[in-house]
């Protein structure tokens, strides 16, 4: 049973409303999505709270998925804080974090403010640190169809709409991601962030889609090296969002983490 409601949680960039959905018991786990929105966890959610018998927290970040996004909240760093509010007004212990893209750089980000809630983190084709060797495509120049075939390891898997060819109410909601996606994600990396690695002292999992080509498997590795103790999982036939076209590999990969 998946339950939805809107949490004020405060911080320092004030009172924000967020919307959760909370399914399943058990361990609890915090899945975080990525540019491509809320609506591409909620499978992964409902097969982890299935198969893992845990508790599945999925927020949605503040100005995705219709939702308001305040304007003092523009920075992925405020986007950790805000979690790490979530997880205390929740009163959740040994929380396992997992994010895909944007949401693996939260998640890099939660671990770093080191709080006591969180007991290891998961990234899942992260974006965030610079590789001025491999860089992170510039998605914002992209097609949707570009965005496919850089996204998919078989681009006919991809669900990714032309917002033109939308109702105005869809349109809206994919227009505003997008919108969202560029306040707090920008160029995709903090050029201080793989040094700041470094610190992490909570177990790290750091598992990418062999044919990710918004960000590269080298790209992968040089965020595991960075991670003290880290470990890089490579996924076969998978792109940039595993938990949409290789949920089963992406479960493998997880399944001992999580437990």
């Amino acid at each position: 049973m998946t339950t939805n409601s809107t949490l004020i949680i405060t911080t320092t960039d004030g009172e924000i409303p967020v919307t959760v959905d909370d399914r399943g018991s058990g361990r609890a786990v915090l899945l975080l999505h990525g540019g491509a929105g809320p609506a591409s966890v909620t499978g992964f959610a409902e097969l982890l709270a299935d198969r893992a018998g845990a508790r599945v927290i999925t927020p949605t970040h503040p100005g995705f998925g219709g939702t308001p996004r305040p304007t003092a909240l523009a920075t992925v760093a405020g986007l950790a804080r805000l979690y790490a509010g979530l997880l205390d007004a929740l009163d959740l212990e040994e929380v396992t974090v997992i994010g895909n893209s944007l949401g693996g750089w939260i998640a890099a980000e939660l671990a770093l403010r080191h709080s006591p809630r969180v007991s290891r983190v998961a990234l899942v084709d992260a974006v965030g640190i610079e590789s001025a060797q491999h860089p992170v495509a510039d998605f914002f120049a992209l097609t949707p169809a570009q965005i496919a075939q850089r996204s998919y390891n078989d681009p006919t898997k991809a669900v990714i709409p032309d917002p033109a060819t939308l109702p105005p109410a869809a349109q809206q909601i994919v227009l505003g991601n997008r919108d969202a996606l560029a306040v707090y994600g920008g160029v995709m990396m903090d050029a201080a962030l793989a040094d700041r690695l470094g610190s992490i002292d909570v177990p790290a999992l750091v598992v990418w889609g062999e044919a990710d080509r918004i960000a590269d498997p080298d790209y992968g590795r040089a965020y595991a090296a960075a991670i003290p103790g880290a470990r890089f999982t490579l996924l076969e036939r998978t792109g940039h969002v595993p938990q949409l076209e290789t949920p089963e590999l992406l479960w493998d990969a997880l399944r001992e983490f999580v437990a």
